[in-house]
């Protein structure tokens, strides 16, 4: 992990500034030699001092916030520019990140998230939690991501063709966000996808240019219309509190994105989803994002508890897993997030790939019985309908 990585390094060069200074004190008798000796040793001191620092500001974040690993950004840098949307943005994300990974890991009982702290050469990072083959939990994936560099041609292009007015072809950009895909090991259980992002990228005429994106959805496996009536009132009280135009305008982009064309239908039952929302004042829109990012817990582990310990068949198993090959199919083709990760340079294919599922099947010329459950459920992927 990073961490321990930085402080093996730390303790590498302190180690070999030290013995620069032993060396000198030992064959250095004259006036200079005495001064690079201090100079050494006043080196050692200063990174061993810098090191302490850094980390006892790292320890008392995450003492503060309970987050799952230290930050990326330098703590004494989130300090200084805490006024900033990049670090506001950071905490958030964190927060957020903290939270349902605890709560998760209380319906598991027992099992805990692997903490997956890296780094990315051309800039940032990100920490990547993931719990595996739990009893509730297949896979549950929530994974942050700060990361900064130059945009690629093609990446570019791909906001250009959103209608992005950027002048250049190789932008320099800051992202962060965090995102997440739970999928439950009982079918009764839906799955949940969430991602909050915050995008800046400054173009050649030295314009910085700004916007945030995201959404919550749904992807059942059998019809549950209290559940999903549940999901989406909690979506729209949140987004009520700021707007009340923004939940039946983002409803419908959610329903219209998450659409599988070739198949014919909608991935799940939807819930909210916006990108390159910049209408309005920054620190309005943040608000915003951090509100829907807090009602992701309201929405989802209600339906957990409710849903987790109830019996299902073989039969339900396996039309659970012809969903997830569906759900794959929808982030490996269509998915813009998947996209962006893979055209970014340093990508890292795990945290990208964290969406999919464990287990997924494809069965060929998959026949569903008129009127059964599996009917009723694909009819309304079919015909998205109003929750609320």
């Amino acid at each position: 992990m990073s961490h321990i990585r930085k402080c093996s390094c730390s303790i590498k060069t302190f180690r070999n500034l030290s013995t620069l200074a032993t060396f000198q004190a030992r064959n250095n008798k004259s006036r200079w030699g005495v001064m690079l000796t201090a100079a050494g040793l006043s080196t050692v001191g200063i990174i061993a001092t810098h090191y302490r620092k850094n980390k006892l500001l790292a320890a008392t974040l995450m003492g503060t916030h309970g987050w799952m690993a230290e930050p990326v950004t330098d703590p004494k840098e989130m300090q200084k520019h805490s006024d900033t949307m990049r670090i506001k943005m950071e905490i958030m994300i964190m927060d957020i990140q903290a939270e349902f990974c605890k709560a998760l890991e209380a319906e598991e009982g027992g099992k805990k998230f692997i903490v997956d702290k890296w780094q990315r050469k051309e800039g940032g990072g990100g920490i990547t939690c993931v719990m595996q083959d739990g009893e509730v939990f297949e896979k549950a994936g929530v994974n942050i991501s700060v990361v900064m560099g130059n945009l690629p041609p093609a990446a570019v292009q791909q906001m250009k063709s959103r209608g992005k007015s950027l002048e250049g072809k190789t932008l320099p950009f800051f992202a962060t966000g965090v995102s997440s895909v739970i999928h439950p090991k009982n079918p009764n259980v839906p799955t949940i996808h969430f991602n909050y992002r915050y995008f800046e990228v400054t173009d050649e005429t030295g314009m910085k240019h700004w916007w945030f994106g995201g959404g919550t959805d749904l992807t059942p496996y059998f019809l549950d219309e209290e559940d999903i009536t549940h999901f989406h009132k909690t979506l729209k009280t949140a987004c009520d509190k700021h707007n009340k135009s923004y939940y039946p305008r983002f409803k419908k982009w959610c329903d219209d994105y998450f659409y599988i064309k070739h198949r014919g239908q909608s991935r799940g039952v939807g819930g909210i989803f916006f990108d390159d929302l910049d209408d309005g004042s920054a620190e309005d829109t943040f608000k915003f994002v951090s509100t829907c990012a807090s009602s992701v817990m309201p929405s989802y582990i209600p339906l957990v508890k409710k849903n987790k310990n109830k019996g299902y068949s073989y039969k339900n198993r396996r039309w659970q897993l012809l969903r997830r090959g569906y759900y794959a199919e929808f982030n490996l083709v269509y998915d813009r997030g998947t996209k962006f990760g893979l055209q970014t340079p340093g990508a890292r294919i795990e945290s990208i790939m964290m969406s999919l599922p464990l287990n997924a099947s494809w069965e060929y010329c998959h026949k569903i019985e008129p009127g059964s459950p599996e009917q009723k459920l694909t009819d309304v992927l079919k015909n998205p309908k109003d929750w609320v």
